[in-house]
């Protein structure tokens, strides 16, 4: 189009505007800085108790009653636990932020200062003058002043069919009232599909809907825990109770041996032993400390350390599989998800509507090579004439509605090639009113293998209801038209009905000798049929298999779908979401499958949860409908996912326990959601809970692993009094096992390999204790049976003879070893915590990382033995000492075989098996 009187705005008129209006860039979302996040990460209930214990600690060593390294001791793993997974999720929303940056700096072509200029979609500011064209983002709500566009708003509003913008009137005012089905106001965000036109800007940035839709998001919180969070918050309390009220009776166990117990339960012994105040005090102080090393003890100091470390180890894996952890919490919840409500378009089906069929009245062609050759040119012709999309001269086509490009698709690169010189005279575009679209063309250079037609013809294209009705006559195989008789008529209609149950588009195409009717549009009544088309969303070939992984794990999945409900049931039943042989009807007696109509008719929540177990697609949906249905299932406490790509999906992506936000959706949606999948696909997000719960076993593991080596050392500190000594862990010997040693330790599960058959289990319940009751037994069995152990080797003097320097028993040597004798015995545990089987060497293989981690371990440990000094209170030992140490260390494997075996016959096993192929997870 011509556009030479269109001027723009100039330099001086864009500075005035953006002084009254602003620019068109967004505000940018609130995003913590590091240190914000430090803060927060500081409030974890785990880290409180330390912070305590810190405290008490700090003071004592003011008073010269402890020492400043155990201070410093406490404080790094009170840093360490929070720097750590405040660094990772800080680094990982960088990253995100930095994609959405770049995914903004898009152009728009504006008239500035009379010419046609490329500016920042963020530069535009009200009353600039657009150009549209196909393909083009709107930029900015305005209206139109010339030509007519073709506009998708499903990014906005969720409606998946085009809409019809025409130019306004000269004294048109945009309404305050948003409303979608306006004619004459573009919304920002919509995508144009076919047409060509000139948009005056009204609103940017906030005012439009778009940043209005932006700004509520920014705006609002989803209070809501993650199902991790939850747990831990259960768990941190019980460790507080029980670490409090043990230190105090330790306190007071130690105060009362003290005061009363040695001195032989005499009152005139007690009168002189606190008459020596000193000494009392100092007592009283040494009672406090073992309190503070008890709740040191029961804190797993690691736990919040090792969740941010297994959280980033594999963020990086899910990046390869073309999933992107914006919130690190995000990917553990997955894992736990008991019910995923998903978009059909573009995750469980390619998103790309592709031609399929050409019908006749006497025959159905599935491939374009089967087509006659003159009927082959003839829809050749009227399909390239008719379409506003380019051809490159390579035969791919870019540009125009998606129903153009699968239109073109059915043809083959020849036909597509071959030129097609026509005058467009006039054009209707289609809309859900009219139900089809029309171009008038003359044709260049005359085909004269289509002479059946005139020169200047008449191509209509739209639902079969709104032409079959209207045609006459219809082309033969041969091109020579004929009449259509009723009965041919009502069979051609009866194959498009069956084809629409099937979830196949179908579209008529028709040929008119009579000029368009413009004003208003109208169809001539004697049309000529040429065919019509079947155009489909192809399943993507996963779908299928993604889906039987989900059943096979417990999760529910339910479609969520614009279309009606007869093409969601016959995708349903491609990928075996709902029986193939069940009818329609029944279905819907059974819930199965509800419209939105239906849907917003049940307005009793009560009766809405009953439903939801039954749900497996939801037609004719709307963006109101995600959100409510968020919401009653979380009130069923359900762990739901839920996935989007548009603007009108970020609040349902927010409220939700984890939003997959789609990776070609938008900014918008993205900034909602907790993971995005780069890929758009359904697998991707089985990848997803695969590691979830892969995550979720670690974490366990981990809490296995540390809450054996806490009881074992509670335990120990608490009887070492009693058994003559005072520290037989000293506070700095056991933060050193439970800061470096579990640093450690969180690497070697950190890298626990995705096992299939985790998708074989249910997920855990949002109300289940993290710790369940195999894994009391472990933790108990085996702690009792350390600290035992333990307080054998100390009672016994057997033991402290075999550390001998200087031909007399070293008690120096003896603690040292004792020491390492503990540390081995909860590192040979790692072996028995790793696999709730048997056999130890279980898939070990598949973690060459842990192998390698607890080979470190003993390093670290016999090394820091020689240079730890009086900060461990340690001396070396000799290399036949470090093999007693060692052997009886070994001995821990066995008995915990023996506990499994013997718990296995009254525990049900962790894994409920569901038939699904194990190469599911890995196929492409």
């Amino acid at each position: 189009m011509e556009y030479s009187h269109i001027k723009g705005l100039t330099d001086e008129e864009v500075q005035e505007s953006i002084a009254l209006h602003g620019k068109n860039s967004l505000p940018p979302p609130e995003i913590e800085t590091f240190w914000d996040k430090l803060v927060d990460n500081l409030q974890d209930p785990l880290v409180r108790i330390l912070s305590l214990a810190l405290f008490v600690t700090v003071i004592l060593s003011f008073a010269g009653y402890a020492d400043w390294v155990e201070a410093l001791g406490i404080a790094t793993a009170v840093l360490i636990a929070t720097v750590v997974s405040t660094y990772s999720e800080y680094k990982n929303e960088s990253s995100f932020q930095k994609q959405q940056e770049e995914a903004s700096k898009v152009l728009s072509n504006v008239y500035r200062n009379g010419k046609l200029s490329k500016i920042l979609v963020g530069d535009v500011v009200v009353g600039d003058h657009v150009l549209l064209q196909v393909g083009d983002k709107i930029p900015a709500d305005g209206h139109l002043i010339t030509g007519e566009l073709e506009v998708n708003q499903s990014p906005i509003n969720g409606e998946p069919l085009p809409v019809l913008k025409t130019k306004s009137d000269e004294n048109f005012v945009i309404p305050e009232v948003t409303k979608f089905n306006d004619h004459n106001t573009c919304f920002r965000g919509s995508l144009v599909e076919s047409g060509e036109a000139i948009l005056v800007v009204d609103r940017v940035g906030g005012q439009t809907e778009y940043g209005k839709t932006n700004e509520e998001l920014a705006s609002g919180d989803n209070v809501r825990k993650s199902p991790l969070q939850v747990k831990l918050a259960n768990l941190a309390d019980g460790i507080s109770y029980l670490g409090y009220m043990g230190a105090i009776f330790v306190s007071i166990s130690f105060l009362f041996k003290q005061f009363v117990m040695d001195q032989g339960y005499s009152w005139d012994n007690f009168i002189i032993y606190i008459s020596n105040w000193q000494i009392a005090l100092q007592d009283a102080i040494t009672s406090l400390i073992l309190s503070i090393i008890l709740i040191v003890v029961a804190v797993p100091e690691g736990l919040p350390m090792m969740i941010a470390i297994v959280l980033s180890l594999n963020m990086r894996k899910l990046l390869g599989a073309n999933v992107l952890v914006r919130k690190l919490l995000g990917i553990e919840t997955s894992g736990g998800m008991n019910i995923l409500f998903s978009d059909k378009t573009g995750t469980l089906t390619k998103g790309i509507l592709e031609g399929q069929l050409f019908i006749t009245h006497h025959k159905t062609y599935s491939k374009f090579s089967e087509i006659p050759v003159r009927m082959r040119n003839l829809l050749s012709f009227c399909l390239k004439a008719s379409s506003f999309s380019a051809i490159n001269p390579d035969g791919t086509v870019i540009g125009g509605n998606a129903s153009e490009r699968a239109f073109l698709s059915f043809l083959d690169r020849e036909s597509l090639i071959k030129p097609c010189r026509v005058r467009r005279n006039a054009k209707i575009l289609f809309s859900s009113s009219l139900k089809f679209a029309g171009v008038d063309v003359t044709m260049d250079q005359y085909p004269r293998e289509i002479d059946s037609i005139p020169e200047r013809v008449s191509i209509f294209k739209g639902a079969p209801e709104r032409l079959l009705p209207l045609c006459t006559k219809h082309f033969l195989p041969d091109c020579t038209i004929a009449s259509l008789s009723v009965t041919e008529l009502y069979s051609l209609e009866r194959e498009c009905e069956r084809l629409s149950h099937d979830g196949v588009r179908v579209v008529a195409l028709c040929v008119s000798n009579q000029p368009l009717q413009k004003h208003p549009p109208s169809l001539p009544n004697d049309l000529i049929l040429v065919g019509t088309i079947g155009i489909l969303d192809t399943v993507r070939p996963e779908a299928r298999r993604a889906l039987r992984i989900a059943k096979s794990a417990n999760i529910q999945v339910v479609m969520i779908t614009g279309d009606r409900k007869e093409t969601a049931a016959a995708v349903a039943r491609q990928i075996d979401l709902i029986p193939v042989d069940t009818p329609l009807e029944e279905l819907e007696k059974q819930n199965v499958i509800l419209t939105s109509e239906q849907l917003r008719a049940i307005d009793d929540d009560n009766r809405l949860r009953e439903i939801i177990p039954s749900l497996r697609v939801i037609a004719r949906a709307l963006p109101t409908d995600k959100s409510r249905l968020v919401r009653v299932a979380q009130s069923l406490g359900l762990v739901v996912g839920m996935t989007g790509d548009g603007v009108n999906d970020a609040a349902a992506l927010k409220i939700a326990d984890v939003g997959f936000g789609m990776g070609s959706g938008t900014e918008v949606a993205k900034e909602a959601s907790d993971i995005v999948i780069l890929d758009d696909n359904i697998q991707s997000i089985m990848s997803a809970v695969l590691y979830g719960r892969t995550i979720f076993k670690s974490i366990r593991k981990f809490i296995v692993f540390q809450s054996t080596v806490n009881l074992s050392s509670s335990v120990i500190v608490f009887l070492g009094p009693f058994l003559g000594f005072d520290f037989p862990l000293t506070l700095i010997q056991l933060l050193w096992v439970n800061l470096v040693m579990d640093t450690l330790a969180a690497l070697a599960f950190g890298g626990e390999a995705a096992k299939e058959r985790y998708m074989h289990e249910k997920p855990i319940r949002r109300s289940e204790p993290i710790i369940n009751l195999s894994m009391w037994t472990s933790i108990f069995f085996n702690g009792i049976f350390i600290a035992t152990l333990c307080i054998i080797v100390l009672m016994d003097d057997y033991f402290l003879n075999l550390f001998v320097r200087d031909q007399l028993p070293s008690s120096a040597a003896f603690l040292t070893a004792f020491f390492a004798f503990f540390i081995f015995l909860t590192n040979f545990n790692t072996f028995n915590v790793r696999t709730t089987k048997i056999n130890i060497f279980d898939s070990l293989f598949t973690n060459v990382g842990f192998i390698l981690v607890i080979a470190i371990i003993f390093v670290v440990q016999i090394t820091f033995t020689y240079v730890g000094g009086s900060v461990l209170r340690t001396v070396p030992l000799y290399l036949h000492e470090w093999m007693y140490v060692i052997g009886a260390s070994l001995v821990i494997i066995p008995f915990d075989m023996i506990r499994k075996y013997i718990f296995s016959f009254f525990l049900a096993p962790d894994v409920v098996i569901a038939e699904f192929d194990q190469e599911d997870l890995h196929e492409d």
